[in-house]
């Protein structure tokens, strides 16, 4: 198989990923989630009830796109660096567990729910063991993006800037994560809202370019 059929097959398995990752962590929240306030909330998902599990099984297949695409990706990429891949790949499989119970507490919310049975309280809950574990998976989530775009940097197989835009993500990730432990008043600050921007812009632009161009047999090109 060529490098660049390759390519394209982890571009169809990223692509998957963006799409299950917009539905599970932006569009249904947007829709259910009445922030600081759990009434609305529970509520939104009584009368959305549909959406809601929706949401959950989104979350699912975006764990299952995640997990096989490392691999997919270090087809073409293992060959510039296999350590560098195998910590790729490593990364990914350690947030799956993590990202799954995540989505299990909104699971047994939505036990309560179809059982008539759930509270404000129950909401609380699982909201805020929701945001506890993705919090930890939001640490491999802009870990794994190091390697990846350090490979794609060494490669040539996509073009060099999203390695760059990866990489400087991949610290925009980390320093949404940790900045507010060790800076005051680190939600205020003006940057904030963009450190996560080049991740954003070299995740879905080299899933689109994979998708559309597959990935070069050399390390040739920019």
């Amino acid at each position: 198989m060529s490098a660049r059929t390759k390519g394209r097959i982890a571009g169809l398995v990223y692509l998957g990923l963006v799409i299950s990752g917009i539905f599970s962590l932006a569009y249904a929240p947007g829709q259910l989630i009445a922030p600081d306030d759990p009434a609305t909330t529970l509520a939104n998902m009584r009368e959305q009830f549909s959406l809601f599990l929706a949401m959950i099984a989104s979350g699912v297949i975006m764990a299952f796109f995640f997990l096989v695409l490392p691999f997919t990706l270090a087809r073409f990429l293992s060959v510039y660096g296999k350590n560098a891949a195998r910590l790729m790949i490593l990364l990914v499989v350690m947030s799956i567990p993590v990202t799954l119970l995540a989505l299990w507490q909104y699971g047994e919310l939505a036990q309560a729910i179809a059982d008539k049975v759930a509270t404000v309280e129950d909401v609380d809950a699982a909201r805020a063991g929701y945001r506890r574990w993705i919090t930890v998976s939001t640490f491999f989530w802009g870990a794994w993006l190091a390697p990846y775009g350090w490979l794609v940097l060494k490669s040539g197989s996509i073009p060099r800037w999203f390695g760059a835009m990866l990489l400087i993500g991949s610290v925009g990730y980390l320093t949404e994560l940790f900045g507010p432990m060790f800076i005051p008043h680190f939600d205020e600050l003006p940057f904030v809202d963009y450190v996560t921007k080049p991740a954003s812009i070299g995740e879905i632009g080299s899933c689109l370019w994979l998708v559309v161009f597959g990935a070069r047999a050399s390390n040739s090109g920019n």
